[in-house]
């Protein structure tokens, strides 16, 4: 899968432009607030997803023309084909067409055009709690199976059904009997992302963890395992002993949950561990590990969904460079030639270590360097 081509007008702060991709790398560089992520973010839309900074479609639209309509036009290699895509914001919606034919919904996209993405705000996936480490689990099992959001997005209103009897039961205790439907259904979902999980984890560990000793250049070990509340030892259970393991660990904790009012085992409470040289990243890693392990995962996820989809995602890398030695810099820069890649910078000095590929300058939204 491949960019082949990119044109934008009124997006953002860029100024009416188009640039023709390198098949493998691509550099955009420039000061802050110059629009490079701006040309990522824009790349980034034709997943079908929303802006992965959080922007609301009708923000996307540049401020100088804030009523006209914003178009961004791809042309992409997909599924063994030149494919077209176009969408357009105008009147604070997004409207989507692919190969000529306009699609009820930008939703329709997915699946058409795959990129994986680091920004900065990904260190969160190191940095923060447990939850940010579950939606990055969930987020990469929702695109390589459709089905997985659904079944989420069920456990958590089964959940949350559950929070609420817990709550009444004390006073109405008459509706203790109901608690056994809602732990049923619990368990049944449960299972399901438990599986899920610990598969996906176990297949991102495999891809993750190579990455990581290329950017490290040998010189640390990244580990990463699923850490649940229901079962300790999960790298090889089927889904029936998943089961089997939530209804035990579910039925122990029901007193405890019954006096918090809420439910103090499940998927929802688990935590994905990530450790360097046998240290947890999070409390010891520095800097450059922390960047290198949240670059790992993304890495991963590209491989993982390369094996799934059948074909290599474009990767888009937001402000990947800095913090990183020249070992690691040199190591995302040139070795990474199976698949197409962006980058954006602000530091041209790691343009040095580029041996081949595409550099492009940003300067107050207008970019140059490779015309059409």
């Amino acid at each position: 899968m491949r960019v082949l081509s990119f044109s934008f007008e009124n997006y953002r702060n860029l100024k009416p432009g188009a640039l023709k991709a390198d098949e493998s790398t691509n550099i955009i560089c420039g000061q802050n607030a110059q629009g490079k992520t701006n040309l990522l973010e824009a790349v980034w839309l034709f997943t079908g997803g929303r802006s992965f900074r959080g922007a609301r479609d009708q923000e996307l639209v540049s401020m100088e023309n804030p009523h006209a309509p914003c178009t961004l036009r791809m042309r992409f290699e997909s599924g063994g084909r030149e494919q077209e895509s176009v969408l357009t914001l105008t009147g604070g919606r997004r409207h989507a067409e692919k190969n000529g034919v306009a699609l009820k919904t930008p939703g329709e996209l997915i699946g058409a055009f795959c990129a994986v993405l680091f920004s900065p705000d990904h260190l969160s996936l190191v940095k923060e709690g447990p939850a940010v480490r579950r939606a990055f689990l969930d987020a990469a099992l929702c695109q390589i199976r459709p089905a997985y959001a659904k079944i989420l997005s069920q456990y958590t209103r089964t959940l949350q059904q559950r929070g609420a009897l817990l709550k009444d039961i004390p006073y109405h205790g008459e509706l203790m009997d109901l608690l056994e439907v809602w732990d049923e259904r619990l368990i049944r979902l449960g299972a399901r992302i438990l599986f899920e999980r610990a598969r996906y984890t176990a297949a991102l560990q495999r891809q993750a963890v190579p990455v990581y000793e290329g950017i490290s250049s040998g010189r640390e070990t990244l580990e990463i395992a699923y850490q649940s509340t229901v079962a300790p030892d999960s790298s090889d259970l089927t889904q029936p002993q998943w089961e089997q393991c939530f209804w035990e660990k579910l039925r122990a904790a029901r007193r405890e949950d019954l006096l918090t009012g809420s439910t103090g085992v499940g998927p929802h409470r688990d935590e994905l561990m990530l450790s360097v040289n046998g240290l947890l990243a999070r409390s010891f890693g520095s800097q450059g590990q922390q960047r290198s392990v949240v670059l790992a995962l993304k890495l991963g996820e590209a491989n993982v969904m390369a094996q799934s989809i059948g074909e290599e995602p474009v990767i888009l890398l937001d402000d990947v460079l800095s913090e990183l030695d020249d070992s690691r810099q040199e190591y995302l820069l040139n070795h990474m030639k199976e698949r197409q890649v962006f980058f954006t910078c602000c530091d041209p000095s790691g343009i040095r270590l580029l041996r081949d590929g595409k550099v492009f300058y940003m300067k107050e939204g207008c970019l140059t360097g490779a015309p059409l």
